[in-house]
């Protein structure tokens, strides 16, 4: 039996290639669509269907991105044809010029931001280790994204002082994860029931399983090999090391 058809898991071990990851075997948000009304199926339909093209991102800034994202939401597990689009609906978001409504004074606009962290990130790989970020090694990324995420970028960079990396972080955290968790896929996963209109939901208490939804089937697994978290990479200093693996389905 193949892991695309969703065998027991042995505990421990990388999980590539999978149609449906997470805990909850079998289960399709998608499949309670006839639940929802009209508008509402129509827009989780789109997310599925419609993957928005990149316009914003120049094609080396998206390759540049898209490396980064990769690391900071891996996707290892997923089947090729299941990974979620991150990438492109922070392209669109950037596009569009959609704000959260407000932005911090000590903060550049988000389309700034996001093209100076990026000249920014390729200024620190090829001054460390003298290659483009997308062309390094897992855990190479990760050491710049490390240090980017405990607010000392290593090696430092003259364009962080534009911009507090602390938020940039933040809003680059927020992007991704909002990309992730808005697509039916992401809730296949973690078995959300998806939208509660207008069919609502009864069981609110005690942690029960409304009717149409799986009960959770745990499982361990490693962290790729070539991680930090699985690995002391390189010249890391005792900060950038990480003795702990991961657990659950990223």
């Amino acid at each position: 039996m193949s892991r695309k058809s969703f065998p027991l898991r042995p505990s421990g071990g990388e999980l590539r290639d999978l149609d449906k990851p997470g805990y909850y075997r079998g289960y399709s948000t998608l499949a309670q669509k006839r639940s929802w009304d009209e508008a509402t199926q129509r827009a989780v339909r789109e997310r599925v269907e419609k993957t928005p093209p990149i316009r914003f991102f120049s094609p080396e800034e998206a390759d540049l991105l898209g490396a980064v994202i990769d690391r900071i939401v891996p996707q290892d597990d997923r089947a090729e044809e299941r990974t979620i689009p991150i990438l492109p609906v922070l392209d669109e978001r950037l596009f569009k010029n959609s704000l959260e409504g407000f932005r911090y004074e000590d903060m550049p606009p988000d389309r700034d931001a996001y093209r100076l962290a990026i000249k920014a990130i390729e200024e620190m790989a090829r001054a460390r280790f003298r290659k483009s970020f997308v062309d390094l090694t897992v855990q190479r990324q990760e050491l710049i994204l490390k240090s980017l995420h405990d607010g000392k970028p290593d090696p430092e960079n003259a364009l962080w002082r534009n911009m507090p990396v602390h938020r940039f972080w933040t809003l680059l955290m927020e992007d991704c994860v909002t990309a992730y968790y808005s697509h039916p896929w992401a809730w296949d996963e973690i078995g959300f029931g998806g939208p509660a209109y207008p069919r609502g939901y009864m069981r609110l208490e005690h942690g029960l399983p409304e009717p149409w939804e799986k009960d959770e089937e745990r499982y361990k697994w490693n962290a790729p090999v070539d991680s930090l978290s699985q690995l002391e990479p390189e010249g890391a200093s005792p900060e950038h090391r990480s003795p702990q693996g991961h657990g659950g389905t990223h």
